[in-house]
């Protein structure tokens, strides 16, 4: 499996006692997300980004895989990333991304306040790209 470029992602963790910043930028919003059988690997035919901030992932529980669109006007080349439990998984700016989750996921999000709908857009994929989400899946959790 290629490496992912690190124009797409930043991964980070802290392991010592005590608080230690890691990723600001601007006003955050802090969300949950759960599992939701849209985001199956066999219904996963879109990607989205966010045009005026970087996204924050933080996998609390289950297991969930970042799919990442590599590309400015058009997806490229799909990467995924198994995300590991505690580890901040920061989506640059402007990076096509989607994902999928086991039943048991809870993924903690860290965006700006005003993501919205008018600078979040989405992005089809075409069926050779679909097919690479599933394989992709069927890889890293197989």
């Amino acid at each position: 499996m290629t490496a992912v470029p690190e124009s797409l992602i930043e991964i980070r963790e802290h392991n010592e006692p005590d608080y230690m910043p890691m990723i600001d930028y601007q006003s955050w919003r802090v969300a949950l997300m759960n599992y939701t059988a849209d985001l199956l690997p066999e219904k996963i035919n879109r990607m989205q980004k966010h045009t005026e901030t970087d996204e924050v992932f933080v996998l609390m529980k289950g297991h969930c895989i970042l799919f990442l669109g590599e590309g400015e006007e058009s997806v490229i080349k799909v990467h995924a990333v198994d995300m590991e439990l505690y580890k901040l998984y920061n989506v640059k700016r402007d990076v096509w991304h989607s994902h999928t989750f086991s039943e048991d996921a809870r993924v903690l999000i860290v965006e700006n306040r005003d993501t919205v709908v008018e600078n979040s857009p989405f992005i089809e994929l075409s069926e050779d790209q679909c097919k690479d989400v599933v394989e992709l899946t069927k890889k890293l959790w197989n």
